[in-house]
C-alpha cells in the first residue's frame, strides 16, 4: 500500500533517516541507497511516498520516491564540485552565508514563524554556531 510522509530526519553521513507517515503511527526507516541518485537532494520536511515492509528492528521502506521537487542544497554543491584530493575538511561558510541559509530553511519549512521570530532564532543560531566554529567570525 502506497502511503505519503515527510522527511523527519536524515543523516547523510550515517546514511539513513526515518520518515513520519501523514497518515500517523511508527517512524520508517528509510536507508540513502533506497533513494538512488536523489540521495543527496534528501532533507528532512520533504514530502516522499512510500510503501512499507516489516524488517528486523522494525518498519522499514520497501519503495519511495520523492514529491517535492528536488532543490540541490548548497553544500551538496560543494561536495559535488569538491574533487577526490579533498582533504577532508569542510567548508566553513560566513556569519551572513550562514545566516542567510538558517533564513531561507526556516521560512521553508515553519511558514509560520513570524520575521522577528525568525530573526532571533537566527541571531542566536548564529551565535552558537560561532561559539562551535562552525562560521567564520
Amino acid at each position: 500500500m502506497v502511503e505519503t510522509g515527510r522527511i523527519l530526519r536524515f543523516d547523510e553521513v550515517r546514511g539513513y533517516g526515518f520518515i513520519a507517515p501523514n497518515a500517523g503511527g511508527e517512524d520508517v526507516f528509510v536507508h540513502a541507497n533506497d533513494f538512488g541518485d536523489q540521495r543527496h537532494l534528501v532533507h528532512p520536511g520533504m514530502r516522499v511516498e512510500y510503501e512499507v515492509e516489516e524488517g528486523e528492528r522494525g518498519l522499514k521502506v520497501a519503495t519511495v520516491r520523492i514529491l517535492d521537487t528536488p532543490v540541490p542544497r548548497r553544500d551538496h554543491a560543494r561536495a559535488a564540485a569538491s574533487t577526490a584530493e579533498d582533504d577532508g575538511l569542510c567548508d566553513v561558510l560566513s556569519s551572513r552565508e550562514f545566516s542567510q541559509e538558517v533564513t531561507e530553511l526556516l521560512i521553508q519549512h515553519v511558514p509560520s514563524l513570524t520575521g522577528s521570530q525568525i530573526a532571533q532564532a537566527r541571531q542566536h543560531l548564529v551565535a552558537f554556531a560561532r561559539s562551535h566554529g562552525w562560521v567564520e567570525s
